[in-house]
């Protein structure tokens, strides 16, 4: 073991122990050895325990711990605090601009243990609420994140479309007499990407250079007719080099899941070489009616296909309203006038502003004196902005044993309620179950907020039973948050289409935190389009009488149950 390695080891231990809290004179002790053994020109190693105990900063304790690493290649200390402590509060000391202090903050009073749950935060404006956390820090730790992020080689669907549509671009423009088209994951609007692949008639000479000019890293490839390269940010691309004649069938096999393309070749047989003009050509020819890239999934799809025309996925035109929404109230970014008039702006005919409840401190919940403030000034602005109405709801906390945050003369108070875990997140599946059906039954809930609590490459979310919550659900009239934020997809598409078949309605919500954050309502939308949902079964799709309609209902739901 080196003097580097020994060094680093007392840096850590002295980094984990503050964010543990534990005596800071110990603290520093490791610390200053650390300073110390950095600036040694000798190798610890070539030394006795009597000499490095003399050394400036070290002493007998210290030298001890240098011993025991020399000797065994391990200090017991370390080990110790390594094991107590979750592997996202170590990959927090690898941001820039977060040390141990702000660390203890997020970990012990936000409760969060991984860089993707700090990234939500910081998108949220909650690190703002806490004392040593200003705007700036705020944006920085936030930029740093996404950096840090964007170098481990998986990327939401999110991060990478602009760079996409940006690449895509070039290569027309460099390549205008050759056929390029993007397939893979990104073309079937997955919602994690790992590589951006390319189908593309341009020979391997001239897309090499392409790359090369561009500051792609070449990497070696297993097949002649595969180009992999990393992009300066990170971004892996496979190009995939093909004959005109067999563009459009190797277009269709890479735009699929392996399933559909098992079955579709058992139904029709090999997709040969054939004069193919486009991918529609290919189903015509089938005898299929055209399935999109984002729907070719299931074997269900291409049953479906070949009886008649797919009934049309739900579109962005088809939103209505944005709802689940914050105002700074809370922990959003502006007020609720700034929010009303921007969605008003958008032609959306209404509004539903769902602040934190009391329960989220982290996240300035409102306590039942501020909403009686929040609710006089929705009823002026109700008045100035007529007929754009914004509604009065909250994203009510669903306690532990599954009890809403309020008493039931406040829930009484909104017109629809959000129930949504935020705190005790590492459940068993049983309890989760049990603390999700409470809520559920709940007369006052109206929406299910991101039911799993997952955050996409950060927290799996807590373990359900996906076919009794929604049964539930339908049961008691509760819809289905399909949270929009690019970093949750909550509910996850693979069980829409279950869940529609049961009767159940969903609704896309933004989760906006911001007046921009109304945007990411598209991401919801292109995974709800994965699984064919359809206008007809999202809430957010109502018009403004539907929807109000939707609420009395709602509401007498609850004077039936009281």
């Amino acid at each position: 073991m080196n003097n580097d390695t020994i060094a680093d080891n007392f840096s850590l231990l002295a980094k984990l122990m503050d964010i543990h809290g534990e005596n800071p004179f110990k603290s520093k002790s490791y610390a200053n050895a650390a300073f110390q053994i950095d600036k040694l020109t000798v190798p610890l190693a070539g030394l006795s325990e009597h000499q490095i105990a003399g050394l400036k900063g070290i002493g007998e304790t210290i030298a001890q711990k240098i011993i025991e690493q020399l000797s065994t290649g391990s200090l017991a200390i370390l080990n110790e605090y390594l094991e107590k402590t979750p592997s996202g509060i170590l990959d927090m000391l690898r941001i820039k601009g977060i040390g141990p202090k702000k660390i203890a903050t997020i970990w012990k009073e936000l409760e969060i243990e991984s860089l993707g749950e700090l990234l939500y935060a910081c998108n949220e404006n909650r690190l703002t609420l806490y004392k040593g956390f200003g705007e700036k820090t705020q944006q920085n730790i936030k930029d740093a994140i996404e950096f840090y992020l964007k170098h481990q080689g998986l990327f939401l669907f999110a991060e990478l479309e602009n760079w996409v549509m940006q690449f895509e671009k070039q290569l027309q423009i460099a390549f205008p007499e050759y056929l390029s088209k993007i397939v893979g994951d990104y073309v079937r609007q997955m919602e994690i990407i790992h590589q951006i692949q390319i189908i593309t008639t341009i020979p391997t000479e001239k897309i090499t250079a392409f790359l090369t000019k561009l500051s792609f890293t070449i990497l070696p490839s297993q097949s002649k007719n595969i180009i992999l390269a990393n992009s300066a940010d990170s971004i892996q691309v496979q190009l995939q080099i093909t004959d005109t004649n067999q563009y459009y069938q190797d277009v269709f096999r890479n735009s699929a899941s392996d399933e559909f393309i098992s079955y579709w070749e058992k139904l029709n047989g090999p997709i040969h070489s054939s004069d193919y003009q486009s991918e529609e050509d290919i189903f015509k020819k089938a005898n299929i009616h055209y399935i999109p890239p984002a729907q070719r999934e299931s074997i269900e799809i291409i049953d479906k296909a070949k009886v008649a025309p797919l009934t049309p996925v739900i579109q962005q035109h088809e939103i209505k309203g944005i709802i689940h929404s914050h105002s700074n109230w809370s922990d959003g970014m502006h007020t609720l006038e700034e929010m009303a008039i921007a969605a008003k702006q958008k032609n959306l005919e209404y509004l539903v502003i769902s602040d934190h409840s009391r329960s989220a401190f982290y996240a300035n919940g409102l306590h039942p004196d501020r909403i009686l403030a929040q609710h006089a000034a929705i009823e002026k602005l109700n008045k100035a902005l007529a007929p754009f109405t914004i509604f009065k709801s909250i994203e009510s906390d669903i306690l532990n044993e599954g009890a809403l945050d309020y008493p039931e003369e406040v829930l009484n108070s909104f017109d629809l309620v959000i129930a949504s875990i935020h705190s005790n997140l590492k459940m068993q599946k049983e309890k989760a179950m049990a603390r999700l059906l409470k809520a559920i039954e709940n007369p006052f809930t109206t929406i299910l907020g991101h039911l799993t609590g997952r955050l996409l490459l950060s927290r799996a979310g807590y373990p359900i039973d996906h076919e009794i919550v929604i049964d539930a659900c339908v049961q008691h009239q509760v819809a289905i948050e399909l949270n929009a934020h690019p970093r949750r997809l909550d509910l996850d598409w693979r069980w829409i289409d279950k869940a529609i078949k049961k009767g159940a309605l969903l609704s896309i919500n933004p989760d906006a935190h911001a007046i921009e954050g109304f945007a990411d309502i598209r991401y919801g939308i292109m995974v709800a389009q994965k699984a064919g949902l359809t206008a007809a079964n999202n809430l957010s799709s109502f018009t403004l009488l539907q929807f109000q309609q939707f609420i009395d209902r709602q509401k007498q739901k609850r004077s039936t149950t009281h």
